[in-house]
């Protein structure tokens, strides 16, 4: 069994994960970076970390590591700023096809400086651009009110001078003149500070001014129309243009400070109307020359960052496979001599011929004088697991792996589960119309999956197209049941032929099946239309999914047992042969093998003896007479043997393979100091063996051992009850999903039919598209999957599936696309 290529049989690829070897590779330094280069093309190969002690710091190729790290940064940059400029780079690379690495490098750098400039440059004008901006504005604004205070200053003089002119006296200009003298001698000059402050400031800014001076400022803020990008942080927020008058140099002293704090810009003014009107002018100039600038360096960039878009990808990956290579290479140790790098790994058998091909083309291609040595390596330690898989089987692989990973070359569920999984789901799910609905569904996934393979896709979008195939599966077995159970959307059709039963009078729509009348042959395929909304349908497909699903259960159980068989052969383990899968067999199918050939001679007979009082009886009273129960000659005595049977190999499972592994133990260290060399492949089958057991590399506990197979036949023999009543599942999950189908068909769609008003109809098709949609085929979908994944997972996989592998990750530049950096 361990040779899986001869025989009449092809191997199957998916059965039994694939021969490994671990092998040593001896590279010479000149070639070592180009030799890892194709093996990362090949991807076959998993090398082992022969630096574990060392720290990343300590390997030999750090600083090439370090290199790599600032290029990614450099192109993470890039990207970046093309992102913020509005376009992501260029899915074809244009241009060099092959660039060095230290070439890259330094044009990367390049690059950089260059866009830092061109940033640091558009940065500096852009705030120059803003503060013109906010300058022009605080000269508008505050230029109106100086102008409209100036205009009621002097229309208030006036006023003033009519007044006085009326009454006019002879000594009226002497005093006037005295006055004016004096008030102009005395008059204090005012001062005043413009500028803009964020509008949510401004109250607080307002009544701070106000507390510091003790009110002496006067505070004038005008709103600003639109928002203004502000200077210092380039962010767009709505400003107040403020103008405060203040007297002493202390009130001045306050006030910028207080600017500063409420992060208020500030900006030169002049009282003359001529030099504001100059000023605005200047500034409006500044402002277009700048913006001609400003545009032209925006251009400029751009186009930089285009001719970088359309290499980004192609450097991206460059970086990238360095990256990987150098990793690859620090894992590698250094020959005494420090003239060779010295590998170890995993590889598949059948990969050996290219590995050397890769290892001599890439010692000719870097004109190496000595070319690598490969050879393979005897090891005790278990290899990875690799099957390899399609883009149909793996995602059932993936099914199976989340339980856990199989160990080496034991047989992998993941087989049988590209049928079990969608049948066993579509058992649960039977509706032809609904599985026409996932069908579509998955086929336009399927149809567009390249396309959509090549885009980013939502969370749940993704995990559905990663699964496309298992849900095809699952619909086209879902259309297969649901022509079996013959619903679609819980109608039944005449689909192959006439029902064979006829109604003896108008009234027995109301009857039991005494009402019908069988008048044709039986119904060729399914059940019979004629059952669908008669008062017996629901009893009669209870008890034929009922007994379908123990069927199907213990058959899927069986098959778990017989692969631990095939587990134990393979394996060369002959106590599990006679002590676990003998006794399992015996015990499984004496109780429940019996009953599922009693529900099959009931079918067959048409008999009406009940299977439930047979099964029970046969273990309370197995020699009381059967009566009416029995089912064919021979019964009594039958069961008394099978009884006989389970209870026997109760004691088989549990006591025989603790004593047995306990003599192995003992005679394999008995005076076996030395012993002959074993091959790879037994080396690696032993271990496997061994390591089932976990009895050979440390001191045997008989203890222990007892109280595992213990727990091992207690589990077993709870489980065949537990696990047989758990695929009853399918039956409550069947039933539940037909149920929904007739009442969102008859009390939604019917009852809005009968009303014959267009609009309660249109409104009664919406209600029930959207609650097959929403209950039918999703949430019901989801819950038969998880159900369906319960069984494969517990009932199937236990009896045979370890799970405690691990899987062959190798060393390939094709998995760089699928990895963030």
């Amino acid at each position: 069994m361990g040779d899986r290529g001869g025989g009449c049989c092809p191997p199957m690829d998916l059965f039994r994960s694939e021969a490994m070897q671990l092998v040593q590779l001896i590279i010479p330094m000149e070639s070592a970076h180009l030799t890892v280069s194709y093996l990362g093309d090949l991807g076959l190969i998993q090398f082992k970390d022969l630096n574990s002690d060392k720290s990343p710091f300590q390997r030999t190729y750090a600083a090439q590591i370090k290199r790599c790290g600032e290029m990614a940064r450099k192109l993470r940059f890039f990207k970046e700023q093309m992102l913020k400029a509005g376009f992501s780079p260029s899915a074809k690379s244009l241009g060099e096809t092959n660039i060095g690495f230290d070439d890259l490098e330094v044009k990367l750098g390049e690059l950089e400086a260059e866009l830092v400039e061109m940033n640091a440059n558009g940065d500096k004008l852009q705030r120059g651009y803003n503060e013109l901006l906010e300058y022009k504005l605080v000269l508008q604004k505050a230029g109106e009110f100086f102008t409209s205070a100036q205009r009621s200053a002097t229309a208030q003089q006036r006023e003033m001078e009519s007044q006085q002119m009326g009454d006019q006296t002879l000594e009226t200009p002497l005093l006037h003149e005295q006055e004016t003298t004096t008030d102009l001698s005395k008059q204090v000059k005012l001062g005043f500070i413009t500028g803009l402050v964020p509008r949510e400031k401004s109250m607080a800014f307002e009544r701070i001014l106000f507390r510091a001076t003790r009110g002496n400022v006067f505070l004038k803020q005008v709103p600003a129309e639109e928002p203004i990008t502000d200077p210092v942080s380039g962010e767009k927020m709505e400003k107040n243009v403020f103008v405060v008058f203040y007297s002493g140099e202390r009130a001045k002293n306050k006030i910028l400070k207080i600017c500063e704090a409420f992060g208020a810009n500030r900006y030169p003014f002049a009282e003359d109307l001529g030099k504001q009107a100059l000023m605005i002018t200047e500034v409006s100039g500044r402002i277009s020359e700048l913006k001609t600038t400003i545009d032209a360096g925006l251009l400029q960039r751009d186009n930089l960052l285009r001719t970088i878009g359309d290499q980004f990808e192609q450097w991206n990956l460059k970086v990238k496979t360095e990256k990987s290579i150098y990793h690859s290479l620090n894992m590698l140790s250094l020959d005494v001599t420090k003239k060779c790098l010295v590998a170890e790994g995993w590889s598949p058998v059948f990969a050996t011929k290219q590995i050397q091909e890769a290892l001599q083309r890439a010692a000719f291609d870097s004109n190496s004088q000595v070319g690598a040595i490969f050879q393979v390596l005897h090891t005790r330690e278990s290899p990875p697991t690799y099957f390899r898989t399609n883009k149909f089987t793996s995602a059932f692989q993936e099914i199976v792996d989340a339980y856990g990973v199989a160990k080496y070359q034991e047989a992998n569920p993941g087989v049988y589960t590209i049928v079990t999984f969608p049948f066993l789901f579509a058992v649960m799910f039977g509706d032809w119309g609904h599985g026409i609905c996932l069908l579509l569904a998955t086929l336009y996934f399927i149809v567009r999956e390249k396309k959509l393979s090549s885009q980013k896709l939502g969370d749940i979008t993704e995990m559905t197209f990663g699964g496309r195939y298992v849900i095809m599966m699952m619909s086209l077995f879902s259309i297969y049941t649901g022509l079996v159970y013959n619903e679609f959307f819980s109608v039944p059709f005449e689909l192959f032929g006439r029902s064979a039963y006829a109604c003896r009078d108008l009234s027995c729509r109301d009857a039991t099946t005494v009402g019908l009348i069988k008048v044709r042959d039986t119904y060729p395929f399914g059940v019979d239309p004629a059952w669908h909304g008669s008062r017996s349908e629901l009893p009669f497909l209870n008890s034929l999914k009922m007994k379908m699903s123990i069927l199907l259960g213990v058959a899927q159980m069986n098959l778990g047992i017989i692969l631990s068989y095939f587990n134990a052969i393979f394996f060369r383990n002959s106590l599990n042969v006679w002590f676990q899968f003998i006794p399992q067999m015996i015990f499984l199918n004496s109780l429940f093998g019996y009953l599922s050939f009693l529900i099959i001679v009931k079918w067959c007979t048409g008999s009406q003896a009940d299977l439930y009082h047979i099964l029970i009886y046969m273990f309370l009273s197995p020699t009381d007479e059967l009566g009416e129960n029995q089912l064919f000659p021979g019964q009594k005595i039958t069961q008394q043997v099978l009884l006989l049977l389970a209870l026997v190999s109760v004691p088989w499972m549990l006591l025989p393979k603790p004593f047995l592994l306990k003599r192995q133990h003992e005679n394999r260290h008995q005076g076996q100091s030395y012993a002959p060399l074993e091959s790879t492949d037994e080396t690696l089958l032993s271990v496997a063996n061994n390591d089932s057991h976990g009895h050979d590399h440390e001191e045997f506990e008989f203890s222990e051992v007892f109280v595992h197979q213990l727990i091992h036949t207690i589990e077993f023999v709870l489980g065949a009850v537990s696990n047989t009543a758990s695929y009853l599942r399918l039956w409550a999950l069947s039933l539940a999903h037909s149920e929904l189908s007739v009442v969102f068909y008859e009390k939604v769609l019917l009852l809005a039919w009968g009303y014959n008003n267009i609009i309660i109809l249109i409104v009664g098709i919406i209600v029930f598209i959207f609650a097959t949609v929403g209950v039918l085929l999703i949430m019901e979908t989801l819950s038969a999957f998880l159900h369906a994944l319960r069984l494969h997972w517990v009932e199937f996989q236990n009896k045979f599936y370890e799970g405690d592998g691990y899987k062959f990750y190798p060393f390939s530049f094709a998995l760089l696309d699928d990895e963030d950096d």
